[in-house]
């Protein structure tokens, strides 16, 4: 009986990687960055600055307490239109932190956010993908010397790789919680 439920328990463990791969692989054969000053349009999903100029990396913390970059930055010029990676409804369009900040809510539960902008719409708005929200200002942190777009990406209080909505991004397999993590 034993040996039957190691068989089951191998046999669901096993079958479980190989879907995971199957659904991994095709972000995962996207996973390095686009290169510089490449237009990206991705099915519903469009630069929100023209390019994919990446300047900074998405780089999130081991524990969600932990500082790390939950975002990426993208080069542009200050007062560049700032558009909408996807369609959606403005949930938040204000100053936070002494910074602009504008988030989109999209149908999918996804939740896109920019900044540094001066906002052009207000929360409760619905955008498309494309549409001008804001412009871009100077004097986002991550990028000393420069002008850059942060933009961030959620679903629920889980930070995704934003270059993920282009066809870019790594993909990152997190342990379930509660369990011990495997050790090599």
């Amino acid at each position: 009986m034993r040996q039957l439920h190691k068989a089951i328990v191998t046999s669901l463990i096993t079958a479980s990687l190989l879907a995971a791969a199957v659904i991994a692989a095709p972000a995962l054969a996207k996973a390095e960055p686009p290169a510089p000053e490449q237009s990206a349009t991705h099915g519903p999903w469009r630069s929100p600055v023209g390019t994919l100029d990446l300047l900074t990396r998405f780089d999130p913390p081991p524990e969600p307490w932990l500082p790390g970059h939950r975002g990426v930055d993208l080069a542009a010029e200050t007062e560049l239109p700032v558009t909408a990676a996807g369609a959606g409804t403005v949930v938040f369009a204000d100053d936070l932190a002494g910074r602009g900040v504008v988030s989109i809510v999209h149908d999918n539960g996804l939740r896109t956010t920019y900044e540094p902008v001066e906002p052009l719409v207000a929360a409760g708005a619905t955008v498309t993908a494309g549409q001008t929200i804001g412009h871009l200002q100077p004097g986002h942190d991550s990028c000393p010397g420069r002008t850059c777009l942060h933009l961030g990406l959620k679903r629920g209080p889980l930070y995704l790789d934003p270059m993920l909505l282009f066809g870019a991004g790594k993909v990152r397999l997190l342990p379930r919680p509660g369990r011990a993590e495997a050790r090599p």
